[in-house]
């Protein structure tokens, strides 16, 4: 069975939060963003039905899958309706354009179904095989968020591997809540933590930073990341900076502290050279250097400036964009493919045929 709908239906956020607090919906949601991952997504889909397959069957945990196309340029879209709902439902939810996979993975959460989401990237270096171990923690040792981090950077770049370490010093510096380092989107939400995260009101959103934040019992899970066989990244190095920057601004005030700091730190460095100089003066007879200390220091002060507004003017845009209050996303189509009506129809085929 099919069905179109928008945005302009009633929430699903506020009807899943209900479903979480009454238990109507239980099982798994498999949440997978995609953009432009025409290449893999089929290979993919075959192992999520699988994995759904054998909790079915050790743990009759009934599973669906949230395809969120974040408005792909290439066969996305029509590869993931085409998908056949054998052992599944299947949701396909099209955004109406790109919006950031911050805002698929709301998407995907606010149409899931099931009592328990799971977030996994449609790029298949998330191995689906670790779900089944992600679900027992949850189910066995009563976990609400199961989260993996990546058990080495040995394979990346010295730079790559600092500006990372650099990222959640920065974000951990002084906050309450501290996010894992080297934690990934790949995680399982227990039904309490995915209404927990639905509840939040703020519309830039930072998953990573969210699901420490709304606490319960963690626990993580240490993985390698499986290479990517078909299809090439979209992250290159201004999306990653870009990603960093929202992260930061959205989850955390420690760029704020830093640029107080260092503007401590010049004034106390100027305030100590000042008394220097009167002091060579009085003392020595010495003469005040002129223009190129002046320059400089002009150069300096000015620069540092320049970056603090820059810091204070990205916490603006943030206020601006929650003062404004509009929608994270929008849904341009969303199919529905049931499990159930799937055999039904087929079984109707085949009689017909006959």
């Amino acid at each position: 069975m099919s069905t179109t709908a928008d945005r302009l239906t009633p929430n699903p956020r506020d009807r899943n939060a209900a479903n979480a607090d009454s238990g109507t919906a239980p099982g798994l949601s498999i949440v997978v963003p995609l953009f432009n991952e025409a290449a893999s997504l089929e290979r993919l889909h075959t192992r999520l039905v699988e994995v759904a397959e054998h909790l079915a069957a050790s743990r009759s945990l009934v599973c669906e899958v949230v395809y969120v196309d974040d408005g792909s340029h290439d066969d996305t879209l029509a590869i993931a309706r085409a998908l056949p709902a054998s052992t599944l439902d299947i949701q396909v939810v099209s955004l109406s354009r790109n919006f950031g996979k911050e805002a698929a993975l709301l998407a995907g959460l606010d149409h899931s179904r099931r009592g328990a989401v799971l977030f996994i990237d449609g790029d298949g270096q998330h191995p689906p095989a670790l779900i089944d171990t992600l679900v027992g923690h949850w189910l066995d040792d009563d976990c609400d968020v199961v989260y993996t981090a990546k058990a080495h950077r040995a394979n990346e770049s010295w730079t790559r591997r600092v500006a990372v370490h650099a990222f959640y010093t920065l974000i951990n510096w002084g906050a309450r809540t501290k996010i894992p380092e080297d934690a990934g989107d790949f995680r399982l939400l227990s039904p309490r933590a995915a209404n927990a995260l639905r509840r939040l009101p703020e519309r830039n959103r930072f998953f990573k930073g969210l699901a420490s934040w709304i606490g319960f019992r963690q626990m993580r899970i240490d993985y390698e990341p499986e290479a990517r066989v078909d299809g090439r990244s979209t992250w290159n190095t201004r999306r990653l900076i870009g990603l960093s920057v929202n992260g930061l601004t959205a989850f955390s005030v420690a760029p704020l502290r830093f640029a107080t700091m260092l503007g401590v730190v010049l004034a106390v460095i100027a305030f100590i050279y000042g008394l220097q100089i009167v002091y060579e003066t009085l003392v020595y007879g010495g003469q005040v250097p002129g223009y190129p200390s002046l320059f400089v220091g002009i150069m300096v002060l000015g620069g540092m400036q320049l970056i603090m507004l820059g810091v204070v003017g990205e916490y603006i845009g943030k206020i601006l964009e929650e003062i404004k209050g509009r929608p994270v996303y929008f849904v341009a189509e969303h199919d529905v493919k049931l499990a159930a009506d799937a055999k039904q129809s087929a079984t109707g085929t085949r009689t017909a045929a006959e």
